[in-house]
């Protein structure tokens, strides 16, 4: 088999199984590991996979640039929004995540729910500006990428921060792998935000179920829910794990 058909074939696997692993891949195939562990890096290079102990995983098409991922499944991130906002109650504490879906929720917030909003995106500071909310906006060297703060001295602002909740945009949500992004410093600061937190809500569009990047967030233990409109397949595996699924849209 022609090394661009067994890629072809890799894909497809990875579509279905939302996982591939070398060693059964070579022995279906008849082939060498290290011939599909090639395939598998050449995947990788080209941003098609995550290469894992073992094998590779999908890739999430959320590592785009902020503006190309504002036109990435608007309406699974607008019916996301609409249930995270419900569970933000009046003079409740909250830190939002920067991201097009956190954006969607500023839209659907009611502008005069009076509550505290932290935020270390200025994207998201700016959005709220004829809201009620009062809003905090943590410092720090500036993350073009995704329009956010991070870094010491974001870190150490938010360690001052005690919230009722956290509302994270994560890039993957995978049964194995766990909430990933693609960016390490990125993921330090979640996971920082989510320390000062009561709870920490994830919001899963649905090109992020079943994907993962390069850099682990949290482990889906250390979440209280995963909002996304994502019903069957991958969800029900992540339901099966133990993880509250809050299904949006109905």
């Amino acid at each position: 088999m022609l090394a661009a058909a067994r890629k072809d074939l890799l894909l497809e696997r990875l579509r279905r199984d939302r996982r591939v692993v070398a060693k059964e891949v070579a022995a279906e195939l008849g082939l060498s590991e290290d011939s599909i562990r090639r395939d598998l890096r050449e995947l990788d290079a080209a941003g098609l996979a995550v290469r894992v102990y073992g094998g590779a995983l999908p890739a999430s098409p959320a590592v785009v640039d902020y503006a190309s991922r504002a036109a990435v499944a608007t309406d699974s991130k607008r019916l996301v929004a609409a249930a995270a906002v419900t569970l933000i109650g009046e003079g409740s504490t909250v830190i939002l995540d920067g991201g097009t879906t956190t954006l969607a929720m500023v839209a659907a917030l009611p502008r005069t729910l009076r509550c505290t909003i932290v935020t270390h995106s200025p994207t998201i500071a700016a959005a709220l500006l004829e809201h009620d909310a009062d809003v905090f906006l943590i410092g720090g060297q500036l993350f073009k990428h995704s329009a956010v703060t991070c870094g010491a001295a974001a870190a150490e602002a938010a360690g001052r921060i005690t919230a009722d909740l956290f509302f994270v945009g994560v890039t993957g949500v995978h049964p194995t792998a766990g909430l990933t992004t693609g960016d390490a410093d990125e993921a330090a600061m979640k996971r920082t935000l989510a320390s000062r937190a009561a709870e920490t809500y994830v919001l899963a569009s649905e090109e992020k179920i079943g994907a993962a990047s390069r850099f682990e967030v949290l482990p889906l233990a250390a979440v209280a829910g995963v909002i996304t409109t994502v019903r069957h397949g991958v969800a029900d595996q992540l339901a099966a794990a133990g993880v509250e699924i809050l299904v949006a849209g109905g």
